[in-house]
């Protein structure tokens, strides 16, 4: 019945700051879970164009204080563990299909406000890419390997 369901389609943001380090939220939802800013594609939105929405959505940073630098270059998925199954996202998907965009940050850490309308992260840090990948959770760190993969050169 799982393998029926199809994956979400999902935008995420690798926000590196000039040191080479990546932003990181801890989930006000799953406190000790530690990600990168994500979230759905709208229907008619490219996943940079949705990458750049959520970014401003969960950290408060706008367009003009962001570089796009790359974009991986096909669809990374994942699947659900078998607890969150019809749990998250009505149900719909059995996980997501994403697209990360590497992004350079250009302002200051005053410009990050993280407290917005539906707030994701209680608390943000600057982590290395090895760093990134430890705190995130295991369901998702192949993931997170393959992004850190992806855009190692640029970070």
């Amino acid at each position: 019945m799982t393998q029926d369901l199809p994956y979400r389609p999902c935008a995420g943001v690798v926000l590196v700051n000039a040191r080479g380090l990546i932003f990181t939220g801890e989930r006000i939802d799953t406190p000790g879970a530690w990600q990168m800013p994500q979230g759905g594609i709208d229907a008619g939105e490219s996943p940079e164009a949705a990458a750049l929405r959520e970014l401003e959505e969960e950290t408060g940073v706008p367009r003009a204080l962001v570089r796009v630098e790359a974009e991986t270059p096909g669809w990374i998925t994942y699947d659900l563990p078998d607890h969150l199954l019809g749990k998250v996202w009505k149900g719909r998907y059995r996980g997501q299909k994403q697209r990360w965009v590497l992004m350079r940050f250009l302002g200051s850490d005053a410009d990050i406000d993280i407290v917005q309308d539906h707030q994701e992260f209680a608390r943000w840090r600057w982590s290395s890419a090895d760093e990134v990948i430890s705190h995130i959770v295991p369901f998702k760190r192949a993931v997170y390997e393959e992004i850190m993969e992806a855009f190692r050169d640029k970070l």
